[in-house]
């Protein structure tokens, strides 16, 4: 028996809006989709203490967030009646205003995708080892709070 190939969902700095673009397109063909989902985290130029975030450098022992992000996925379509759903996270670098995580979620009706994105990105929040570094727009930086 083969051992499962775990996909590796990260994407050096932003998610830009071509690939978000571009995996929307790719669904075209798929007839049996009725309803899509999709959630789009972006960095924001919080004020911390008197200082304003200008980016977050992402990082995360890949290996180990991928696994997890894999078993959030088979837990969605467990729970869930997809068709399809794809997660994407920035590490890197991320201004403020760009995109670090993409969740898209499809299936025969929208309730589904609905209640199926919104699992995903609570679970992404409370259990993928990803780590935050928040820069300043003095270049001083802290480790961010995941809220």
């Amino acid at each position: 028996m083969s051992e499962k190939k775990i996909k590796n969902v990260f994407v050096e700095g932003a998610i830009t809006p071509l690939k978000i673009a571009d995996a929307i397109a790719h669904h075209q063909i798929k007839t049996n989709i009725g309803a899509h989902d999709i959630f789009l985290g972006q960095v924001r130029a919080d004020e911390i203490n008197g200082k304003i975030v200008k980016a977050i450098d992402y990082s995360a022992y890949e290996e180990m967030a991928n696994k997890v992000f894999d078993e959030i996925r088979e837990a969605a379509f467990e729970k869930y009646d997809l068709t399809c759903a794809h997660i994407y996270h920035s590490k890197g670098i991320v201004k403020a205003g760009e995109l670090c995580l993409f969740v898209f979620t499809s299936s025969k009706h929208r309730a589904m995708a609905f209640d199926a994105t919104r699992y995903i990105t609570e679970e992404i929040k409370a259990k993928a080892p990803i780590f935050g570094k928040e820069i300043f727009e003095d270049e001083t930086h802290t480790w961010k709070v995941n809220k």
